[in-house]
């Protein structure tokens, strides 16, 4: 059988793109047991599928392409789409799923279904060709050694984060194959391991407050979480989107004037508005002891107010086990404004395996949905 449109993978980009096609004959192919497995751990479990404030400036990639695909999608056509559910707004503008991401893959699953979608599970693509002599229709090869046809093809694999949810990099296999440019894969949305003048942070295990970050001329607001590992929390996460080498600098009291360590004789412990643990670890690793600030050396009172802009280069970050994303993927600027490749006729990019990256909040599932979309629209409109 050749299909009109086959879908490479079974996550949140796949099973919208399937969706959103009418009258077609779809095979999905998903290389796990069961589809959407991002999808379900998602949002802590609670799927935050999309943010009020959907722009190009909170994704990584070229801004212009970008706003392009989202002008297709707003929030509300999202929450419209799921009108089953019910979701509550919450933190930076986030849309939570009330009763948890399962429901949101059901709904997904049941539309998926409706537009004739087969699915197969246990299909790890390994390459995709096409015959020229039949018409141009793909072949798609899978592991099990299986071989499925198309005339259209929606590689909508992800990125090579949460390996353990059965990503893989086959989008950039693929890719290159066909001749397009790409970046490899890189941990994004991720913590910080750190060097050794920063081991300090792994006594801080656990501690959690919020904190302003600059990196690569953004300025981010947000928690930071202390791990055994090194640094963690929203706003690492956030910064690990943007950073590539180099230092990043964190003000970590950035509502506190520090005018107002003087004039004082309370410990510096007792003024900061900061988790006590967090100060008495700083001041330790300073080598400055906990007193009233006007009392200490001119080179200390310097050391103590590195906390409102503290600089340090990671040693790295905490790996594809633990992005919640991957930045890289297939260059943009290979495609059509439909995310159909330019070169290669029935051929299609979308989600994580694009080279655009949204920040926490919401922001790429959205793009997966805006970006499926507008393929699924474009392959509506061939014979």
């Amino acid at each position: 059988m050749i299909y009109d449109v086959l879908i490479i993978g079974g996550g949140a980009a796949g099973l919208f793109a399937a969706a959103n096609l009418r009258g077609k004959s779809i095979a999905i192919l998903e290389k796990n047991a069961t589809a959407g497995k991002k999808i379900v751990a998602s949002g802590g479990g609670r799927c935050n599928i999309t943010n009020r404030h959907i722009s190009a400036k909170n994704y990584v990639g070229d801004h212009d392409f970008i706003s392009n695909i989202l002008k297709n999608l707003k929030f509300n056509d999202v929450l419209k789409f799921f009108n089953e559910l019910k979701f509550s707004e919450q933190k930076q503008s986030q849309f939570f799923c009330d009763s948890g991401s399962r429901d949101v893959l059901g709904v997904l699953l049941k539309r998926a279904r409706q537009s004739g979608a087969e699915i197969f599970y246990g299909m790890q693509v390994v390459a995709v060709s096409q015959s020229r002599n039949l018409s141009e229709i793909f072949k798609i090869l899978t592991a099990s050694g299986e071989k499925f046809h198309a005339k259209n093809v929606v590689v909508a694999s992800g990125g090579a984060s949460y390996k353990s949810f059965g990503a893989s990099d086959i989008a950039l296999k693929i890719a290159s194959n066909f001749g397009l440019k790409f970046s490899p894969f890189v941990p994004a949305l991720v913590g910080f391991t750190v060097q050794r003048s920063e081991f300090w942070f792994k006594n801080l295990s656990g501690v959690c407050f919020g904190v302003r970050v600059r990196v690569a001329e953004r300025e981010l607001d947000g928690d930071v979480l202390f791990t055994h590992k090194g640094i963690s929390g929203p706003a690492m996460l956030n910064a690990s989107l943007f950073w590539q080498n180099g230092v990043i600098s964190v003000n970590f009291a950035p509502k506190f004037d520090p005018r107002n360590l003087r004039g004082t004789k309370k410990q510096i412990s007792t003024l900061l508005p900061l988790p006590r643990r967090f100060t008495l670890g700083f001041l330790q690793a300073i080598d400055v002891r906990d007193g009233a600030f006007d009392e200490l050396s001119e080179a200390q009172k310097g050391e103590v107010l590195r906390l409102f802009d503290y600089g340090f280069a990671p040693a790295g970050t905490f790996g594809f086990e633990r992005a919640e994303v991957s930045r890289g993927g297939v260059d943009t600027s290979g495609l059509s404004a439909n995310l159909e490749c330019k070169n290669v006729r029935g051929l299609y990019f979308v989600g994580e395996a694009l080279d655009a990256t949204g920040m926490l909040g919401g922001y790429n599932l959205h793009f997966a949905f805006t970006s499926a979309l507008v393929a699924g629209r474009d392959i509506n409109l061939k014979p």
